[in-house]
C-alpha cells in the first residue's frame, strides 16, 4: 500500500495502529506519537502481560505461540474499537487475517519498517523474546522479515522507514503524513 492511498474513514480521531517487526520502534515511537497527539497509548504486549499477570515468554512456554496469538487477537478485536488510541501491536499480530482486516478497517495502520540488519543491531543482546531463542537469531530475524513484510504492507496505510534516524524524526514524519491525509480527506 502506498502513502498516497491513505483514506481515513472514521473522522472522529481514528485509532492509530503501529505494526512492524520486534525492534522496529513501535513502542518507543508509539509513546512519543501519542504524546504529540494528546492521545492514550497502549502497548499490546504489555497489555497482555498485565491481563495475564505473567511475561509473554511464560505465555509462550505454557500455551505455545498459538495460545499467545489467540490472546493477541482478542486484544486487537477489543482495542481496535477504541477511538483515539495509539496502539503498538506485537510483531506477529499481522499473522492472522482477522487482525489485519480489523486494524485496516478500524483505524490508520502505520508500518514501521526496518531492515533485517538494523533489527539485528537493535536486538542482538535481547535474551527475552521467545522467537529469538534459536541457535541463529540473526537468521531468524531475516526469515521473519521475509515472512511478515508482505503482511505488514497488506494492512498498512502508511509505511515509515525507521532506520537510524531519531525517534523524533520518525514521529515528525508520521505527523506530516497524517496531516496530509487529513487535508486530502477534507478533515483539516
Amino acid at each position: 500500500m502506498t502513502d498516497e492511498a491513505v483514506t481515513i474513514q472514521n473522522q472522529d480521531d481514528p485509532p492509530i495502529f503501529l505494526v512492524g517487526m520486534m525492534g522496529s520502534g513501535k513502542s518507543t515511537v508509539g509513546r512519543r506519537l501519542a504524546l504529540a497527539l494528546g492521545r492514550p497509548f497502549l502497548d499490546a504486549d504489555k497489555e497482555i502481560e498485565s491481563r495475564c499477570g505473567v511475561a509473554i515468554s511464560t505465555i509462550f512456554e505454557v500455551e505455545g505461540e498459538e495460545g499467545f496469538r489467540r490472546r493477541e487477537s482478542t486484544l486487537v478485536e477489543e482495542i481496535s474499537h477504541r477511538p483515539g488510541v495509539v496502539l503498538a501491536t506485537g510483531g506477529g499480530a499481522v499473522l492472522r487475517e482477522e487482525n489485519r482486516r480489523n486494524l485496516r478497517e478500524r483505524g490508520v495502520v502505520i508500518y514501521l519498517s526496518a531492515s533485517p540488519s538494523e533489527l539485528w543491531h537493535r536486538l542482538r543482546h535481547d535474551k527475552v523474546r521467545p522467537l529469538l531463542r534459536t541457535p541463529n537469531p540473526r537468521q531468524r530475524i531475516a526469515d521473519l522479515v521475509g515472512e511478515r513484510d508482505p503482511l505488514y504492507r497488506e494492512c498498512a496505510h502508511l509505511v515509515i522507514q525507521t532506520g537510524r534516524q531519531s525517534v523524533e524524526r520518525v514521529v515528525d514524519e508520521i505527523m506530516r503524513k497524517l496531516d496530509a491525509a487529513r487535508s486530502a480527506n477534507g478533515m483539516a
